[in-house]
């Protein structure tokens, strides 16, 4: 992983259509290479960069529970 905005290839960013416009969320963009996140609330500011490798086991770890908050 990496954070970088610097590459001036434009790509198109989405975020969850179950987002509320409170503004605790981010976006991902995806690019033949690389899976992007970011900020929503600042979208001129640092992106983090995933391969799709990684991104994938991130999911799948996500997906499995694996980020819930215990008690």
């Amino acid at each position: 992983m990496a954070a970088s905005n610097t590459d001036p290839t434009p790509v198109a960013w989405r975020k969850s259509s179950l987002s509320t416009n409170g503004g605790n969320c981010v976006e991902i963009a995806y690019t033949g290479d690389r899976r992007l996140v970011r900020d929503s609330k600042d979208p001129h500011g640092p992106e983090l960069v995933f391969s799709p490798a990684a991104w994938a086991d991130f999911l799948d770890h996500l997906k499995a529970g694996g980020f819930d908050a215990r008690p």
